[in-house]
């Protein structure tokens, strides 16, 4: 179990920053693993999901209590993305984010990286995926950069 939590804890760091993945992963969180595989997929703390380790590349994806959390408590994180105020409730109901709304992007952010969508207020919006890199999504005012996963006001 100790080793899973230090891998764990690591893959955050690689992805997020330094200092996230101990932020994010006290030493209570239960590990669920694959039946199939037996490898670690599940990351839950208080029976919540906090995390899903992605068998395809090996990276996180992050739940909304996570990304709550993260906002709050690691504001050095390198995976957010501020929205306009103006289509924040588009965002939260689940709605992908278009790089003409992007008021701000750390500039750590890559294609295919995981991602928190921010408000001008900081509030969380939605998680998921970029489809642009930091630099695409300043320049273009055209097209999806973030495919949204969980929105928090999805019904």
């Amino acid at each position: 179990m100790e080793n899973n939590l230090t891998k764990v804890r690591s893959i955050a760091d690689y992805q997020f920053g330094k200092g996230v993945g101990a932020q994010l992963f006290p030493d209570n969180i239960e590990i669920q693993y694959s039946p199939r595989t037996g490898r670690i997929r599940y990351i839950n703390l208080s029976g919540e999901r906090l995390a899903t380790l992605r068998p395809t590349d090996g990276v996180l994806s992050l739940s909304l209590k996570a990304a709550q959390f993260m906002a709050k408590n690691t504001p050095f994180a390198k995976c957010f993305v501020t929205v306009k105020n103006e289509v924040s409730r588009f965002v939260a109901a689940g709605g992908d984010v278009f790089a003409v709304h992007v008021v701000k992007v750390d500039t750590e952010v890559g294609v295919k990286d995981e991602v928190i969508a921010l408000d001008e207020e900081s509030n969380v919006l939605a998680v998921g995926r970029t489809v642009l890199s930091c630099e695409e999504i300043k320049a273009f005012k055209i097209g999806v950069a973030v495919k949204v996963r969980h929105g928090t006001n999805e019904s």
